[in-house]
């Protein structure tokens, strides 16, 4: 039977103390693809045999040792006093279940907060981002993570910008990404950073990944976010309802009258259970309606479709589009449509 226990890819550089150190933390119940995603692009980079393009991969838990992951797979790790804060290019903060014990981790916290300021950048994915936050990493600044807990960071921590929609944020030294998968989108704009585009077009084509994906989150989940955040199911009629009628006129009063609000106390609530306000939240499902019809054969064209979600017109889709997911209409069709 095959084990379930495997080591990361540890790449022979030619030059470690020319190398950049990325050291990525581990802890028991962290995401495996969290962590193995972005070791594998910067891996990676050895393969293309490029002149002093290297990374050192450091794979660090409290004590060292074998740590198991979110599936049962273990990751052989080397304690965080082998390597001095001092000594990280690059670091990154997984996330998992097991992020949320992570915070009584004494000795893993400090090690973090006092590497933070003495690396050069500094990175979380998918639940990694309340590490930052817990840090301080993200006061005042931008930051993405999975979008399901994207309004418990933004509730928790009101000094860090949310972006629901991004799949990888960075601002200034400060990289975030959204969930699992994210992680190699993020890694890969790291070494474009490092190395420039031909470089990081390279290893995605070795990956069989984009360089750099389209839209928001893989999922394009602006709605999907919203009816998480609605936990109890408050506007679930209303949104169907809104689909069923998604090129009427759906102002607020409208939406309020259909949810027996009026409208400033619809609003309110509408807001605090969603996470976006009732407009946005109409943007949204026009979106999602739109994205169907263009991943369709049947539909004929930008225009038709722009009628059929309610948008009235192409511009105001492409916009809208643009908002949400990150990519025109006439693009998402080119890649998606069946």
């Amino acid at each position: 039977m095959p084990s379930k226990s495997a080591k990361p890819r540890r790449p022979k550089l030619p030059d470690q103390a020319s190398a950049r150190r990325v050291a990525i933390v581990a802890f028991p119940g962290v995401t495996l693809l969290d962590i193995s995603g972005p070791a594998q692009v910067f891996a990676e980079l050895q393969e293309i045999e490029l002149p002093g393009a290297c990374y050192s991969l450091s794979y660090l838990s409290t004590s060292g040792g074998l740590v198991p992951t979110d599936v049962g797979m273990m990751i052989d790790t080397a304690p965080i006093e082998s390597v001095r804060p001092n000594q990280v290019d690059t670091l990154v903060i997984p996330g998992g279940p097991g992020i949320w014990k992570l915070r009584q981790d004494t000795a893993m916290m400090q090690w973090i907060v006092e590497t933070l300021p003495k690396a050069r950048r500094v990175a979380s994915v998918c639940l990694g981002a309340f590490v930052l936050a817990w840090s301080g990493a993200l006061d005042g600044k931008r930051a993405a993570t999975h979008w399901r807990y994207c309004p418990r960071l933004a509730d928790a921590f009101p000094s860090v910008r949310v972006e629901p929609n991004a799949i990888f944020v960075k601002d200034g030294r400060v990289w975030s990404s959204a969930g699992v998968s994210a992680g190699i989108d993020l890694a890969l704009a790291m070494i474009e950073e490092d190395f420039g585009h031909t470089t990081a077009l390279d290893i995605a084509r070795r990956l069989v990944v984009f360089l750099k994906r389209p839209g928001g989150q893989s999922q394009f989940s602006t709605v999907l976010a919203a009816q998480a955040s609605d936990v109890e199911g408050r506007f679930s009629a209303l949104h169907a309802w809104i689909i069923e009628n998604i090129t009427g006129d759906l102002k607020v009063e409208t939406l309020a009258a259909k949810a027996g609000m009026s409208p400033r106390t619809f609003a309110r609530a509408y807001a605090s259970r969603t996470g976006m306000t009732p407009a946005s939240g109409v943007e949204a499902l026009r979106v999602e309606t739109a994205r169907l019809l263009l991943e369709s054969s049947e539909t004929r064209g930008v225009v038709e479709v722009a009628e059929r979600a309610g948008f009235g017109d192409d511009e105001r889709m492409r916009r809208a589009f643009m908002r949400h997911i990150g990519i025109s209409p006439s693009e998402y069709r080119n890649r998606f449509a069946g």
